[in-house]
């Protein structure tokens, strides 16, 4: 009987310390850069300040986050950013409408 057994965690032995790809350290990566830069031109008088100085490697980091079915919220991210940066053009024609053509009463 030659069967063989796949453990259950194989793929997670492929990613950089059992949970990151190289694309989600690149994200944080970059998260982090401009985080650290901000800290050199923006000067933190207020906790507002803090926390603007955070939001890049907070999202980052929002994002490589190991949440289960994480490519669903990737996906989820995805669907809501091009909900709100396209815009959207609604097709409607109701019983009101004329087909886009005037109705002339006078003839």
């Amino acid at each position: 009987m030659n069967q063989y057994l796949i453990p259950a965690n194989s793929k997670r032995s492929m990613l950089i310390l059992g949970l990151f790809t190289p694309v989600d350290l690149i994200i944080v990566g970059i998260g982090g850069f401009i985080t650290l830069m901000m800290m050199f031109i923006v000067d933190a008088e207020t906790i507002q300040d803090i926390g603007i100085i955070l939001t890049p490697l907070l999202i980052s980091a929002a994002m490589v986050a190991p949440v289960p079915n994480h490519r669903n919220v990737w996906n989820l991210t995805a669907n809501i950013y091009h909900y709100l940066s396209r815009r959207r053009t609604y097709y409607w024609k109701g019983w009101c409408m004329t087909s886009g053509e005037e109705a002339s009463s006078e003839k």
